[in-house]
């Protein structure tokens, strides 16, 4: 699942549990559905953010790693 996925997904639960038509069980397992969707996309940005660091190449042609600024 594409990270965009697990949003949209996240989006499709938040909307459901809003709306306030589920049964606590329903919920509870949503809860839990969207958690984990939280925890992968958190870990592919982490991830993303590790690529970031990405390899530039200098003028002699040698390489550096460049750390890609919080902001």
């Amino acid at each position: 699942m594409t990270i965009e996925e697990r949003l949209r997904r996240l989006d499709e639960i938040v909307e459901a549990l809003e709306a306030d038509q589920v049964d606590h069980a329903q919920a509870l397992a949503l809860f839990e559905e969207g958690v984990q969707c939280l925890r992968e996309a958190a870990g592919t940005l982490t991830e993303a953010e590790a690529r970031v660091k990405r390899l530039t190449e200098l003028a002699d042609g040698a390489f550096e790693v460049e750390e890609m600024d919080d902001e």
